[in-house]
């Protein structure tokens, strides 16, 4: 068994969850992840998840050559490559969700990250919706002037299935509404770290963001009290952690320990997201940014693909 804190998570004691009383099924629980918890999903999100296979909204525009990764070439220092890092605005995962027809389709399907899935699937067991199963997703990157307008999401065959939406970097302010547009919205804010799951009566219902608000802490720079480094998990009883001054938090020497991670999660992300020169760009995308995971299940429980369309 693997403990929390392994998998970028606080342990689950500590973990709250509330639901919304009018808007059954919609779960909220309060940043569960530790601070490089956050910084791993942060770089998977820029620098991996931005790559082929996954589909982009710049793929429309040619804003990238073949082969060109998207992160990569933002961090040049190029006037090509400032523009680039304000015009991504998403990409899919797993199934690749169609904008135009609304609908997914075995001819437009990738690999779905088995770090992410593995990651859901915890949480869906963690508060009792078993038998979830991450099959697509839509990465949205967010800036100070971005909006999403109302709307629901019906485009999985499966729409008994929950939505779990994992939020990094600055705030939001979201609206859940109802099961028609006539019904008044309930407001909250969603800050970095913030998980919300939409399941039962809620999955169905219309939500948006009309507002990304800036954010005092940076919860993707906590440092442990009794570690003393980023983070309790970073370090087991064999880490040495530096005493020198690494930004808001004391630098890990490259004992640290991943070893009790799931396999499925990168080793050289967790080590890398705590050292200062790696990180720095990804924090300063987060100082004026919002990325959102949000991920679903495509397909009815022993499904293994969609049938085939006529």
């Amino acid at each position: 068994m693997i403990r929390d804190g392994h998998w970028g998570l606080k342990p689950v004691d500590e973990w709250r969850m509330y639901e919304l009383t009018d808007r059954q099924g919609l779960l909220f629980i309060p940043n569960p992840f530790t601070a490089l918890g956050q910084r791993y999903w942060v770089c998977r999100c820029l620098k991996d998840f931005t790559c082929k296979p996954q589909k982009l909204n710049l793929d429309a525009h040619g804003d990238l050559q073949d082969g060109q990764k998207w992160w990569d070439t933002c961090m040049k220092d190029t006037e090509r490559g400032k523009s680039l890092l304000q015009k991504l605005r998403w990409v899919t995962l797993g199934y690749h969700h169609n904008w135009d027809t609304k609908l997914y389709s075995e001819d437009s399907r990738g690999p779905f990250p088995e770090d992410l899935a593995v990651l859901c699937q915890y949480i869906a067991r963690v508060v009792g919706l078993n038998d979830f199963s991450a099959e697509a997703a839509i990465v949205n990157y967010y800036h100070m002037d971005s909006t999403l307008a109302g709307h629901t999401d019906h485009s999985e065959l499966n729409k008994e299935a929950p939505l779990f939406s994992f939020s990094f970097g600055q705030s939001a302010l979201f609206l859940l509404g109802g099961l028609s547009v006539d019904e008044k919205p309930a407001a909250m804010f969603i800050h970095s770290g913030d998980i919300i799951i939409m399941s039962g009566v809620s999955r169905l219902c219309y939500h948006g963001i009309p507002r990304i608000l800036s954010m005092d802490k940076t919860p993707w720079n906590a440092v442990d009290s009794r570690a003393g480094c980023i983070q309790r998990e970073c370090c087991d009883d064999s880490v040495v952690c530096d005493t020198e001054d690494y930004g808001s938090a004391r630098r890990c020497r490259k004992e640290t320990n991943s070893t009790f991670y799931p396999s499925c999660f990168s080793s050289e992300i967790i080590h890398s997201c705590t050292e200062s020169y790696f990180w720095e760009p990804f924090g300063n995308y987060l100082r004026t940014s919002r990325i959102n995971m949000n991920v679903r299940q495509v397909l009815q429980p022993a499904m293994k693909s969609l049938p085939q369309q006529l």
